[in-house]
């Protein structure tokens, strides 16, 4: 049956504004940076929840909305994260990454320890749905990959714009999170994201982004 229909239309605006809204937009987010020392500086939950509200507005295959968010901020589940980890961490390091990868790495001056799992107040983990189970009849979710990547976008704009440092943490494999958190075997781990503030002796590695023209091509 077809959805209700409803009104949709945008803000009158000149071209002039509409630029300087996205500019104003770009400027802050060229200010993000991936983080990776943290203080342990509370968050209120109120905040995570509205940001995750953000998250839950992005577009979905069929509206199946195929996420589910897990936020920690449990001292005991945080430590149990970062051993598990750590653990998997140390595999990938010692050798899972092939050497072009770990080269990839030497920039950023990542390693297989991850101490701001626990200093961080917030762990927020984004679980993939492939499948679920409605009224006894199982249906299969669209897009998943695309949607959860389109709400963790959403998340990561939504924090940086409340003021709050986030990293895209991907331990591999991440079966362990589904394990420790007891979600459904139709559930995937797709992003394990620390949430807070920036340590006041925190640096990030200067990283420039490649021009947007170097990356785009117009068919005109």
């Amino acid at each position: 049956m077809p959805a209700p229909r409803l009104p949709y239309s945008m803000p009158e605006l000149s071209d002039t504004d509409r630029i300087a809204r996205v500019e104003a937009l770009l400027a802050e987010m060229q200010s993000r940076r991936s983080c990776r020392d943290f203080s342990d500086r509370p968050v209120p939950r109120d905040l995570i929840e509205r940001c995750l509200a953000v998250a839950n507005t992005a577009p979905s295959g069929a509206n199946r909305q195929p996420w589910r968010f897990v936020a920690i901020d449990d001292v005991a589940i945080k430590h149990e994260i970062r051993l598990a980890a750590e653990a998997e961490e140390r595999e990938s390091y010692d050798w899972r990454m092939p050497p072009e990868w770990l080269e990839a790495l030497e920039p950023i001056g990542t390693d297989a320890q991850k101490p701001f799992l626990e200093i961080v107040p917030w762990l927020i983990v984004i679980f993939r749905v492939d499948w679920e189970i409605v009224r006894g009849t199982k249906y299969k979710n669209y897009y998943p990959v695309e949607s959860v990547g389109l709400a963790s976008g959403f998340f990561l704009a939504a924090c940086h714009r409340a003021g709050l440092a986030t990293l895209t943490h991907t331990p591999s494999p991440m079966g362990f999170l589904r394990d420790i958190l007891g979600r459904g075997k139709n559930e995937k781990p797709f992003l394990l994201i620390p949430v807070g503030y920036p340590a006041d002796d925190c640096t990030v590695p200067d990283l420039p982004k490649t021009d947007v023209c170097e990356l785009l091509q117009w068919n005109r």
